[in-house]
């Protein structure tokens, strides 16, 4: 599994508009081809009138698939250089689609390759993109002596408490970072004498949206 990487956690839309030319970006995480080409058709239905709906993808991780469309532009002027502004941005899983209407000037073929990008990386910047980090989820449980200690360890690596279960003795619930993971399994164990009960589970992948952990099912 890919320790981590980049996708898009909300689509958004950007536009920009070269010579009276009207290029709208339509962004959207996506899983599947399936999920791809429902996503191309919805927009081509919202876009109905107009001239061109180019698109490109990533779909998949570790061997990606990648794929493009003109969409009746010059050949080499739309989808790929769209689909090289994804893989610029080292994104997985994302899609993104860009309507001209066509404003009555010719852009010739360098100026249609700026506006392509140009536009995906506008509605990159309406999307919410996040990085996706490979972790294992833990149950910490430990007496109220050993709980500050806990509780600086992980606020010293940044590691954010899921749940925490005060009764007798505290329960935490918390997502260690793959790349962490034995290092703070070590200092936990050290900094509470071997007193911390610390419990294995499940892989999974998590992300920061702001101050929100988000966690994924993979």
């Amino acid at each position: 599994m890919q320790e981590e990487y980049k996708t898009v956690y909300r689509g958004g839309e950007g536009e920009i508009v070269e010579k009276k030319s009207r290029f709208i970006a339509t962004v959207r995480p996506v899983h599947s081809e399936e999920e791809v080409l429902a996503f191309i058709e919805e927009v081509k239905k919202k876009y109905w009138d107009a001239r061109h709906n180019c698109f490109a993808y990533v779909i998949g991780v570790t061997n990606p698939t990648l794929r493009c469309s003109d969409d009746g532009e010059p050949a080499g002027t739309a989808g790929k250089p769209m689909l090289d502004v994804l893989t610029g941005e080292g994104l997985h899983d994302t899609a993104v689609v860009v309507t001209r209407y066509f404003g009555g000037t010719l852009l010739g073929t360098g100026g249609l390759v700026r506006a392509y990008q140009g536009a995906v990386k506008e509605g990159l910047q309406a999307s919410t993109v996040i990085t996706k980090r490979l972790g294992y989820r833990y149950e910490i449980g430990t007496d109220y002596t050993g709980l500050g200690k806990i509780q600086y360890i992980l606020g010293q690596r940044q590691i954010s408490v899921q749940d925490t279960q005060y009764t007798d003795k505290v329960l935490m619930k918390v997502i260690l970072p793959y790349d962490q993971e034995q290092c703070v399994i070590s200092e936990i164990t050290e900094g509470t004498n071997g007193q911390a009960v610390i419990e294995k589970g499940d892989s999974c992948y998590f992300a920061e949206d702001g101050k929100e952990i988000l966690v994924f099912e993979e």
